[in-house]
């Protein structure tokens, strides 16, 4: 069902996005899992970062929302949407360096950035609009964040393999 952004309330825009940052925190775990922890830094755990950061977003969005909308029912759910901000299943590859991790990760975040920037086009409630330039802002400065950290890591998987016959971990 794809999302009627004209008719959503605040509450319905809070509870969408902080779903949005728990789908992408479970599937940063996943890659985590999947791919496995081989050395200190390596993809697995640039991905279990990621899920802490998505983690701490949407408790920061749920305070907000407890405080305005107190133990409200939520009319949101999961079937609204799909990988607005986590990343596709077929990115985790064997032997993936943390750069690549770090490339799996900045694409989902341009994925958010891009769908706050389309929603708004369609919001009218000037809450919802700030709401959702602020969640917009912050998807640039995670992409900011990873860029910067990308700099430091060379290009490439983390094995001398072609990197294009490596089968999907997951």
């Amino acid at each position: 069902m794809p999302i009627d952004f004209t008719k959503l309330s605040l509450q319905d825009a809070l509870d969408l996005a902080i779903l949005i940052e728990d789908e992408a925190r479970e599937r940063y775990r996943e890659f985590a899992r999947v791919l496995g922890k081989r050395y200190p830094g390596d993809a697995s755990d640039f991905f279990a970062t990621m899920a802490v950061n998505e983690t701490k977003h949407a408790q920061q969005l749920s305070t907000r929302r407890k405080k305005l909308f107190k133990s409200a029912k939520r009319q949101v759910d999961r079937s609204w949407f799909t990988d607005v901000e986590a990343p596709d299943y077929g990115k985790p590859r064997l032997f993936m360096s943390p750069r690549q991790a770090m490339e799996v990760a900045l694409e989902s975040e341009v994925k958010a950035f891009d769908f706050y920037d389309e929603a708004m086009e369609h919001v009218k409630d000037k809450d919802i609009r700030a709401l959702f330039a602020d969640l917009r802002a912050e998807e640039r400065e995670h992409q900011k964040s990873i860029k910067k950290q990308m700099k430091s890591l060379p290009v490439g998987p983390d094995l001398d393999e072609d990197a294009a016959d490596e089968p999907s971990a997951l």
